[in-house]
């Protein structure tokens, strides 16, 4: 199969594009991969590209908001701003700037020549897109990062009325399969879960000596790092040679910053900024701490479990609780709660033995997420989605309307 990935930014940093490069590169060893981005800010991807994956750029260097086709008020009155309007949402329009009309324009066009067998999709904005303009020759898939719930209202009103002209639908947990089915009461062999995957390395292992805990992800409110310092407070005041490393891209870390000085943890708290070998950088650590109101999967927590580095986490949704086994692989604590937070990574820092024993347990159940099993597990989704779109074509009177 020829499959292409369409992504906002392929040149950026974030959890969707290392995903997405993940699963390309999986793929890429038996099928013909490709990655269209609409946007492109910057000579080549912040990640590295994998081997047999090309990345096609739809739209020239400068073009998402801010640039000559997009204005800081919304969308320009022109005509491709206006086809882009009726098919992608408001809110998906001011939450990412790739969407402009110039783009949807490449985009449309793109998915009208392209000789892929199979094009996959890679947020909600983007699905929508595939739905209203890909050909029916094409698989159409649709993949989802987040969550249903994370949605806006005028988002979700557009998932109702056009996911169903996909050929399929991938979600990252359980529990966002079970809202989506809710929500669309969809056929449930057109609703995969598909969790994130782990590529193939050579994966250093930590010693469990350091005495560093991580965190990981862009510095946005939805990751609540001001919480984790409040819980890191607990440890830092009974273990002064800990230390907390936070790992991630962002212009709003001022306030951060800041509260560091003001809680006078300078000496042990560091932003560490953006790395390209995130799990070389937790493999430095003993503990991975997740604070986020909300996780659509939790890619950082696998990659710290790669390394044999277990989890103090939030049972916040989604991700954490079906990838934690609380009290084996690493703790979950009730959500919301610092104080609980605080407590949980105390009681690993000052008990060794128990978290050297999480840390085998994390490092087996990486296993779960190993690219080789998720590739297999997306052949055998775009295989029977195939089979039932060629079915349900056979079927279709002649002349019907596809």
């Amino acid at each position: 199969m020829k499959i292409a990935f369409v992504i906002a930014n392929a040149y950026g940093m974030g959890g969707t594009i290392r995903t997405v490069f993940n699963t390309a590169g999986g793929l890429a060893a038996r099928h013909d991969v490709e990655i269209a981005s609409l946007a492109r800010h910057q000579e080549k991807p912040f990640f590295p590209v994998p081997e047999g994956v090309r990345v096609v750029p739809l739209t020239p260097m400068g073009t998402q908001v801010g640039g000559p086709h997009h204005t800081s008020g919304g969308l320009v009155n022109g005509w491709r701003e206006r086809r882009l309007a009726e098919v992608v949402t408001t809110s998906e329009v001011e939450q990412n700037g790739a969407f402009t009309g110039l783009a949807g324009h490449r985009l449309r066009r793109y998915l009208r020549t392209t000789d892929a067998d199979v094009v996959v999709g890679t947020r909600p904005g983007i699905n929508l897109a595939i739905a209203a303009w890909a050909p029916d020759r094409l698989l159409r898939i649709g993949q989802e990062h987040v969550n249903l719930d994370e949605h806006r209202k005028d988002l979700r009103r557009a998932i109702a009325d056009r996911f169903s002209r996909l050929d399929g639908l991938t979600v990252l947990t359980e529990a966002d399969r079970s809202a989506y089915l809710d929500f669309l009461g969809p056929d449930p062999e057109w609703l995969r879960v598909m969790p994130n995957a782990l590529p193939a390395e050579d994966y250093p292992l930590s010693t469990q000596e350091n005495p560093i805990i991580a965190a990981a992800g862009r510095m946005t409110p939805i990751k609540q790092y001001p919480k984790l310092l409040d819980a890191f407070a607990t440890v830092a005041e009974k273990h002064p040679e800990w230390r907390l490393r936070i790992y991630g891209g962002g212009s709003k870390d001022g306030k951060l910053r800041k509260k560091i000085v003001e809680m006078g943890l300078s000496n042990q708290v560091a932003l560490m900024g953006r790395t390209k070998d995130l799990t070389g950088e937790l493999a430095k650590a003993s503990l991975l701490a997740v604070s986020s109101r909300v996780e659509g999967f939790g890619m950082t927590i696998i990659e710290g479990f790669s390394v044999g580095v277990p989890t103090v986490s939030f049972d916040c949704p989604y991700g954490p609780r079906e990838i934690i086994d609380h009290e084996r692989n690493g703790l979950l604590v009730p959500d919301q709660d610092v104080e609980a937070l605080g407590a949980a990574l105390l009681r690993l820092v000052e008990d060794p033995d128990e978290r050297r024993r999480m840390a085998e347990e994390a490092a087996l159940s990486a296993a779960d997420y190993d690219i080789a099993v998720i590739t297999r597990r997306w052949e055998e989704f775009l295989s029977e989605r195939r089979r039932a779109k060629e079915a349900l074509r056979t079927a279709r009177p002649p002349g019907a309307a596809a």
